[in-house]
């Protein structure tokens, strides 16, 4: 098992509901955790759960499409609380629209947020990481990146660019000895799918249709997740690199 005392993580999107629960996490088991979020608000309230239950904490607000943020924000956390020994690319956003009703504005919004803001934060961590020959990544992506998804092309698209980003940086960084690894959740009930559910016009029926196509027979939770980027960003996995792990419920089951 993992020391986590002193251990550096950052959370990007850790005001939302799985980015919470992924620092809610690490800071119970010892880690400084600082939750980065463009809702400084919500990063806050997550900060102070940490620091209430007698865990390290800092929130940052941190837009991650902004590179001078991100630049300002990872400097701020080195200085307050120290080097980075993990990094958990979890910020997204999305829209529920068939592809050919979409707008070129959007997929740059979506494409700014899940990719390139994934790609901003990468190149301001690896670095020191690759300086102290030691480090962790794990990118959060979506099961919409491995079968496809109705409604979420780009966004598709995107996460399937982050898992092709994570195996390449996984073969750059292994001499490093820097594990990149990648956890894609299905349906998961946080404020984004519950945003779907309502745009849809029917969102009880919806969301029972897709209870019923998930073998275990629930929606995710936050926490269902947690367990999967704790063990990535652990020394437990230190011989796993380039790796892509479902927490579906078994609704899919790629190889």
């Amino acid at each position: 098992m993992s020391n986590w005392a002193d251990k550096v993580v950052i959370v990007t999107g850790g005001g939302g509901g799985i980015g919470g629960a992924a620092c809610r996490r690490f800071g119970a088991m010892g880690a400084k955790v600082a939750v980065f979020d463009r809702d400084l608000a919500g990063a806050e309230k997550t900060a102070q759960a940490i620091q209430s239950a007698g865990g390290q904490a800092q929130a940052y607000a941190c837009d991650i499409t902004d590179r001078a943020q991100v630049d300002a924000a990872v400097a701020a956390t080195q200085t307050d609380l120290g080097p980075i020994d993990v990094l958990v690319n979890n910020a997204g956003w999305d829209i529920f629209k068939p592809f050919t009703k979409t707008e070129p504005s959007e997929w740059d919004r979506l494409i700014a947020i899940n990719l390139t803001g994934a790609l901003h934060m990468h190149h301001a961590v690896l670095p020191g990481m690759v300086e102290r020959r030691s480090g962790r990544i794990v990118n959060v992506a979506s099961d919409a990146a491995r079968v496809g998804s109705s409604g979420e092309a780009v966004y598709a698209a995107c996460k399937g660019g982050l898992v092709a980003l994570s195996k390449t940086l996984a073969r750059e960084h292994a001499r490093h000895q820097i594990n990149v690894n990648v956890v894609c959740p299905g349906p998961t009930e946080t404020a984004l799918l519950a945003g779907f559910f309502e745009g849809a016009g029917n969102p009880e029926k919806l969301k029972e249709a897709f209870t019923r196509s998930i073998p275990l027979g629930r929606l995710g939770q936050a926490e269902d997740l947690v367990g999967a980027i704790v063990f990535f960003a652990s020394d437990d996995a230190g011989f796993v690199t380039g790796q892509v792990l479902s927490v579906s419920g078994g609704l899919t089951m790629a190889g």
